[in-house]
């Protein structure tokens, strides 16, 4: 796992050197910066998890720099040095955002603990937010099933478990690449850190680089104020870019510069950013046919098909339907507060994907939104038959020719249930000649 990161800003080179090699051996990756404008620079640059601030700077003091330090991360943890504490000077500095406020001489040991035990504080608070975000989501499991397609995908998923490396999920719509790969990051490494994603079909350029990378103020018409993009959010998390393939060519060069540096630019900006983000992508287009159609970059591709997980569609898996389903009724019952029902549908190849299947199982919820006459099912509105259709063309067809008439209406209806005409013939019953003649041209 990546190793915490701490800035320095430390106008005393003596001081700063201390501090550096101290926390170095500690196994911290350690920034240093002698001013406020290098500090915000590396702020910028490398997004540390912590930072060091003396607080008589050349350019600056502390609290001026603090609510730009905030403005970078709202999240880091900020410590702030002095040679000449006071009490009022001190209440001051955690009135305004700083997390501790030390005297120097520093004694290092405190200084190691102070910064663990803040740090430990954040990861904590950052577990909770992700936690909170897993009960929001639900927990789905994208292994459910017996068939062997799905135990050999189980197989295949636990042995890249805790690796950090990019990962392509391939599979048709609606076979649950994204429950896959939210049950990646759940299970993963960085189950305690954020999981963000974003369907990247059909989003322009300009609109999908704003969400990615974030941007800056007057960077474009309408962007007032700064915004952070996804992978900033995603820093030190998963990042899920579902629907790859339809990322504009123009996009895809910073893409793979995050893949490769960690590093990323937002727009209107001239610096560069770290996110150390673990990449999962997924699509349901042939992406090595996009790269021969020269539609999707082959350095890009490379990149992404480093680990790749191909998601069998249901009819590969037909055993698998009934537990499929028993899961979607049981949810749907859930909803609803309705008793469950037994499926009978494994006769059927069904749909390619699980979220399409339950479109069907979701058909009764649907009805209840519904007035009767829209319904489905025993609360129909009355659609009669094409011989009930004939038979009522028979009908009319008496007043003008008798002969022909009573034979269509015969024939229409030789069947039990109807009611006699003044022919003697058999017609149709009350109330389909009734829907009829209100509606003569209603489909089968």
């Amino acid at each position: 796992m990546t190793r915490n990161r701490v800035l320095i800003i430390e106008d005393e080179a003596v001081i700063r050197l201390a501090i550096r090699r101290y926390l170095m051996n500690a196994g911290f990756e350690v920034f240093e910066a002698d001013s406020q404008r290098s500090g915000l620079v590396q702020m910028r640059k490398e997004r540390p998890d912590a930072v060091i601030c003396d607080y008589k700077l050349p350019d600056a003091n502390a609290l001026e720099i603090l609510p730009h330090l905030r403005a970078v991360n709202p999240s880091v943890t900020v410590v702030i040095l002095t040679a000449h504490a006071s009490v009022d000077l001190a209440v001051s500095a955690i009135q305004q955002g700083a997390d501790h406020f030390l005297t120097k001489p520093i004694e290092l040991p405190a200084l190691l603990v102070v910064l663990n035990r803040a740090l430990e504080g954040q990861r904590n608070r950052q577990a909770e937010l992700a936690e909170q975000a897993r009960k929001t989501r639900g927990a789905l499991d994208p292994f459910a099933g017996t068939s062997p397609a799905i135990r050999n995908l189980e197989a295949d998923v636990q042995k890249i478990l805790q690796t950090d490396r990019p990962i392509l999920i391939q599979g048709e719509t609606g076979t649950g690449k994204g429950v896959l790969a939210t049950w990646l990051h759940q299970n993963g490494r960085r189950q305690q850190e954020p999981f963000v994603d974003l369907n990247c079909a059909g989003l322009s350029k300009d609109f999908l680089e704003s969400e990615l990378f974030g941007h800056e103020r007057g960077a474009f018409t309408g962007a007032v104020q700064p915004k952070q993009g996804l992978l900033d959010l995603a820093h030190r998390g998963t990042l899920f870019l579902d629907e790859i393939g339809d990322i504009d060519l123009q996009v895809q060069p910073k893409l793979l510069k995050v893949l490769e540096e960690k590093r990323y630019r937002r727009l209107g900006d001239v610096k560069d950013r770290f996110s150390d983000v673990r990449l999962i992508a997924a699509s349901h287009h042939d992406l090595a046919m996009l790269v021969r159609d020269k539609l999707f970059r082959q350095d890009l591709y490379f990149r992404l098909s480093t680990i790749v997980i191909r998601l069998p569609p249901l009819h590969e898996r037909q055993e698998d339907i009934p537990v499929l389903a028993n899961g979607i009724i049981e949810r749907v019952s859930y909803e609803m507060g309705r008793p469950r029902r037994d499926p009978r549908r494994s006769q059927h190849p069904g749909p390619p994907g699980v979220r399409l299947a339950r479109k069907p199982a979701g058909a009764e919820e649907r009805d209840r939104a519904l007035p009767p006459a829209e319904r489905g099912g025993r609360d129909q509105a009355v659609r009669p038959p094409l011989r009930a259709r004939r038979a009522v063309d028979g009908l009319r067809l008496l007043e003008s020719d008798p002969d022909r008439g009573r034979i269509a209406a015969h024939r229409a209806s030789p069947g039990r249930g109807g009611r006699c005409d003044r022919t003697g013939g058999q017609t149709v019953g009350r109330q389909q000649e009734y829907a009829l003649l209100q509606d003569p041209e209603a489909p089968d």
